[in-house]
């Protein structure tokens, strides 16, 4: 008598695989949305129920006070009514700061970048790969490694606690920044620029006229990465920032926000409140554009 194996049907072996496909993928945004929606949790609970009741899953005791206390519009008296720590957490300076900062370094990265990486794309100079490769190598060296060189150079400069002694390191260019730039460059046809020199344009003029316009999208992509990059910084403008508090952003000013904590408990509800709004823009311009960061991402050949 022959044994004979039941067969699976390649419907099942799909159906299977798409299925463990969701639950793995379900698993994963799971696991990642699960932090932001502690964070929403905690801010809409009032402080003093919230540590009696510490594993729930939905707010405890629902109140938007703690948005209102932090952004400045209550009272310290009002404040602790609501069970947070009376401290006074200046929003709307931190927030300009923030914008300051953020706007500067997007605005000399885009600039600078997008030059360096069309001199590397299209312009023909002596070891011009040997000095993109080496200019490359940039990117496995840690960010934490150059903190001490930087803070060196701007204490000779005098610019500590300063916004130019916080924007200077990265405002010019970066090497993912004229990386990124230059694969989309690499990628565009020459015949349009040698069409814009025999109408007369300067070599400046068809980076401005055909190169950039052709180009928004990368570079829309690259100010959308380096806008949430710099907005969310928070140790070297703490390092060079320090207790000044006329250039503190908004990272800092959570930090040291939770340290002031007169009872000894930190005021989560108000840190997490704070932590959320700050965290608004970012969220907000990825939602907007997240799609065009992949699909830029995408097709300049970023790997």
């Amino acid at each position: 008598m022959t044994n004979t194996l039941p067969r699976t049907s390649p419907f099942t072996k799909f159906f299977s695989g798409r299925t463990l496909a969701w639950l793995v993928l379900s698993l994963l945004i799971f696991v990642t949305l699960l932090p932001f929606w502690w964070m929403i949790r905690t801010a809409l609970s009032s402080n003093r129920e919230l540590f009696a009741n510490a594993t729930s899953l939905l707010p405890v005791g629902l109140t938007t006070g703690n948005f209102w206390r932090v952004l400045g519009f209550l009272t310290i008296d009002e404040s602790q009514a609501l069970g947070g720590s009376g401290q006074k957490l200046n929003f709307f300076l931190y927030l300009r700061n923030s914008i300051i900062v953020t706007c500067s370094v997007v605005f000399g990265q885009l600039t600078f970048s997008a030059l360096g990486a069309y001199a590397f794309a299209r312009l023909k100079f002596p070891f011009r790969e040997k000095i993109f490769g080496l200019y490359l190598t940039a990117l496995i060296i840690p960010g934490i490694v150059l903190l001490i060189p930087n803070y060196v150079l701007m204490r000779e400069l005098d610019w500590i606690k300063t916004f130019q002694g916080i924007i200077a390191p990265t405002f010019l260019f970066s090497p993912f920044a004229v990386f990124f730039l230059r694969q989309y460059f690499l990628g565009i046809n020459r015949e349009l620029e040698e069409a814009g020199r025999l109408d007369g344009a300067s070599l400046f003029g068809v980076f401005w006229r055909i190169i950039l316009p052709i180009s928004m999208p990368p570079i829309t992509t690259l100010a959308i990465l380096t806008f949430i990059g710099t907005w969310n910084d928070y140790l070297w403008p703490l390092l060079i920032g320090g207790s000044e508090e006329a250039t503190r952003v908004l990272t800092v000013a959570l930090g040291i926000f939770r340290s002031q904590t007169p009872q000894g408990t930190p005021d989560w509800t108000g840190l997490m409140a704070g932590a959320l709004v700050s965290a608004g823009p970012s969220i907000l311009v990825f939602l907007l554009l997240g799609r065009r960061v992949i699909n830029s991402i995408q097709f300049t050949g970023y790997r």
